[in-house]
Protein backbone atom coordinates (compact mmCIF):
# COMPACT_ATOMS: atom_id res chain seq x y z
CA UNK A 1 0.00 0.00 0.00
CA UNK A 2 1.37 3.38 -0.70
CA UNK A 3 1.05 6.58 0.93
CA UNK A 4 -1.46 7.61 -1.83
CA UNK A 5 -3.79 4.85 -0.90
CA UNK A 6 -4.12 5.87 3.18
CA UNK A 7 -7.49 7.15 3.97
CA UNK A 8 -5.86 8.15 7.41
CA UNK A 9 -1.96 8.82 7.57
CA UNK A 10 0.37 6.91 9.63
CA UNK A 11 1.94 8.77 12.84
CA UNK A 12 5.64 8.53 12.55
CA UNK A 13 7.24 7.12 15.10
CA UNK A 14 10.38 8.73 14.99
CA UNK A 15 8.91 12.64 15.66
CA UNK A 16 6.67 10.64 18.35
CA UNK A 17 6.67 12.23 21.88
CA UNK A 18 5.26 12.37 25.46
CA UNK A 19 2.04 9.78 25.96
CA UNK A 20 2.84 8.39 22.30
CA UNK A 21 6.14 7.62 22.19
CA UNK A 22 5.56 6.24 26.03
CA UNK A 23 3.19 4.25 23.23
CA UNK A 24 5.25 3.28 20.56
CA UNK A 25 8.35 2.04 23.00
CA UNK A 26 5.61 -0.13 24.81
CA UNK A 27 4.30 -1.61 21.20
CA UNK A 28 8.32 -1.70 20.47
CA UNK A 29 8.58 -4.19 23.40
CA UNK A 30 5.90 -5.83 22.67
CA UNK A 31 5.55 -6.87 18.82
CA UNK A 32 9.99 -5.90 18.42
CA UNK A 33 8.54 -2.88 15.85
CA UNK A 34 5.67 -0.19 15.50
CA UNK A 35 3.28 -2.28 12.51
CA UNK A 36 1.30 0.07 10.59
CA UNK A 37 -1.51 -0.43 12.03
CA UNK A 38 -0.48 0.99 15.37
CA UNK A 39 0.81 4.11 13.77
CA UNK A 40 -2.34 4.77 12.55
CA UNK A 41 -4.73 3.13 15.62
CA UNK A 42 -2.40 5.86 17.73
CA UNK A 43 -4.34 8.76 16.66
CA UNK A 44 -6.34 7.76 19.41
CA UNK A 45 -4.01 6.45 22.06
CA UNK A 46 -6.57 5.25 24.35
CA UNK A 47 -7.58 2.81 21.59
CA UNK A 48 -4.31 1.53 20.62
CA UNK A 49 -2.96 0.68 24.38
CA UNK A 50 -6.31 -1.48 25.02
CA UNK A 51 -5.48 -3.29 21.67
CA UNK A 52 -1.66 -4.08 22.65
CA UNK A 53 -2.67 -6.96 25.08
CA UNK A 54 -5.31 -8.20 22.36
CA UNK A 55 -3.20 -7.97 19.73
CA UNK A 56 -0.48 -10.15 21.80
CA UNK A 57 -2.85 -12.73 22.55
CA UNK A 58 -3.99 -13.00 18.93
CA UNK A 59 -0.66 -13.31 17.56
CA UNK A 60 1.90 -14.48 19.97
CA UNK A 61 2.45 -18.30 21.83
CA UNK A 62 1.17 -18.37 25.19
CA UNK A 63 -0.83 -15.61 26.51
CA UNK A 64 -3.90 -17.71 27.09
CA UNK A 65 -4.37 -18.85 23.96
CA UNK A 66 -3.96 -22.67 22.76
CA UNK A 67 -2.93 -22.20 19.17
CA UNK A 68 0.55 -21.92 17.91
CA UNK A 69 2.18 -18.90 16.63
CA UNK A 70 2.36 -20.64 13.09
CA UNK A 71 -1.58 -21.60 13.48
CA UNK A 72 -2.17 -17.60 14.00
CA UNK A 73 -0.14 -16.75 10.99
CA UNK A 74 -1.89 -19.11 8.78
CA UNK A 75 -5.17 -17.96 10.03
CA UNK A 76 -4.00 -14.35 9.03
CA UNK A 77 -3.10 -14.97 5.80
CA UNK A 78 -5.80 -17.14 4.55
CA UNK A 79 -8.12 -14.31 5.71
CA UNK A 80 -6.36 -11.70 4.23
CA UNK A 81 -6.18 -13.72 0.70
CA UNK A 82 -10.00 -14.88 1.43
CA UNK A 83 -10.78 -10.97 1.40
CA UNK A 84 -8.72 -9.85 -1.20
CA UNK A 85 -6.42 -7.67 0.76
CA UNK A 86 -3.36 -7.19 -1.06
CA UNK A 87 -1.24 -5.68 2.20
Amino acid sequence: MSEQDERIPMLDVETADGELAQLFEGVTEMLGRVPNSYRVLSHSPHIAKAFLPFNAVMQRQGAGSILTTKIKEMVVVKTSHVNGCAY
